[in-house]
């Protein structure tokens, strides 16, 4: 285990610098603000979104801080060669191998953490029992979810998005004055078909993406569900995308695949877990919350440019705003006489997504008089900015 330890961490031996990588600043600032409390900070989100990348960063840092490099460890606990130790048995390793006292404050930073049984129980010992700051990222929602009970207030999450169109220029290299605001919407077409992945902004390949997706649904799903028939599961996800920004009919995939509706259902969890896709529910009362269809979002505009084409800018448009807003807002969508207003928040803000189109009069009629305490319709790129002061 000592040499590879080493592998992982070259900064052990030699300088370290992080070579040809842009820095995600607003992820970089929240990581800063919670370096000095003791609470385990957790990166969530899709494979390749950068936790790793993030966390390389802040190694980084901490070592031009004046941190000894010896005292911090970086591992992928996915790694094959590790698979027979547990966390604490790495971290024993890893004291024994500088000679760390355990009152030395130690930075610990172990990737892909939920390939480890009883990670929880195991972090919460480390966090109780040592000096130390943990980092522990993971690509996997419902482990986290289903085992967090026992971190309760020991950790914080952060969840790490695709690049939005803004950091998506930056990336590029991409500055636009206010008096030029009329080009972004062709950068956001663009967007669109790379989406925000960032070694595919700044690589792109529809190969990149497409082995992205099945990584996730081999590894992350049916090894990891042990289902043995992954065409039906890749037939799924392809059903997601095409219906990607509308009320998504559990019954009604199950049905076009040949299964059952607690299989249907059983699968969407799974790619929801793996943040390929985000769920909307309806407002209403918590009958309708609950009962009703979800709408579906993809997590990344360039997966779902992989399956959708040039078809309809106006879901793409519609994804992008709410991708901004999810985690700002509580969000729904309003659905009420078979006609619909695409988010509503929980602090009754009404907001209608029209990519350079506008409302139909039965949209108008409901947007008009339906009680909110603010209504917003954004009808371009132009106007995504509106978004920042809500």
């Amino acid at each position: 285990m000592k040499e590879l330890l080493y592998q992982y961490n070259p900064w052990w031996e030699e300088s370290f610098k992080n070579e040809n990588v842009k820095p995600r600043e607003k992820y970089l600032v929240e990581l800063r603000k919670n370096l000095n409390f003791k609470q385990i900070i957790i990166l969530t989100g899709l494979r390749r979104v950068g936790k790793t990348t993030l966390m390389k960063l802040i190694i980084e840092e901490l070592i031009a801080k004046g941190i000894d490099p010896k005292h911090i460890l970086y591992v992928s606990l996915d790694d094959y060669l590790l698979h027979k130790n547990n966390i604490i048995e790495i971290v024993n390793e890893f004291r024994k191998v500088h000679k760390t006292k355990i009152e030395e404050k130690i930075y610990l930073f172990l990737d892909e953490v939920t390939y480890k049984e009883d990670f929880h129980v195991q972090l919460k010992n480390i966090y109780d029992s040592q000096n130390t700051k943990l980092f522990v990222a993971s690509s996997s929602a419902s482990m986290l979810r289903d085992k967090k009970a026992s971190l309760t207030g020991r950790a914080i999450t952060l969840e790490i998005k695709p690049l939005d169109l803004e950091e998506y220029l930056f990336f590029n290299g991409i500055s636009i004055k206010k008096r030029d605001k009329q080009l972004y919407k062709s950068h956001f077409l663009e967007y669109c078909k790379v989406g925000g992945l960032p070694e595919n902004v700044l690589n792109p390949s529809r190969e990149y993406l497409m082995n992205l997706v099945d990584d996730i649904i081999q590894k992350d799903i049916t090894a990891f569900h042990a289902i043995k028939n992954h065409q039906i599961v890749r037939d799924y996800f392809t059903l997601l995308m095409e219906r990607s920004g509308k009320q998504l009919s559990i019954n009604k995939i199950g049905k076009i695949l040949g299964i059952s509706p607690d299989t249907s259902k059983r699968y969407l969890s799974f790619f929801e877990s793996t943040y390929l896709i985000y769920l909307l529910p309806r407002w209403g009362k918590t009958n309708q919350k609950l009962l009703s269809a979800k709408k579906i979002y993809a997590s990344d505009l360039g997966i779902k440019h992989m399956f959708m084409g040039e078809r309809d800018l106006g879901s793409y448009f519609e994804n992008y705003i709410y991708l901004l807003l999810r985690n700002k807002k509580t969000l729904y969508y309003l659905y009420e006489n078979t006609t619909e207003i695409d988010f509503f928040t929980e602090d009754k803000i009404l907001i209608e997504s029209k990519f350079y189109t506008e409302l139909n009069p039965k949209q108008e009629k409901l947007f008009n008089e339906y009680p909110a305490n603010q209504k917003l319709v954004i009808d371009s790129v132009e106007k995504l900015e509106i978004l920042n002061e809500i």
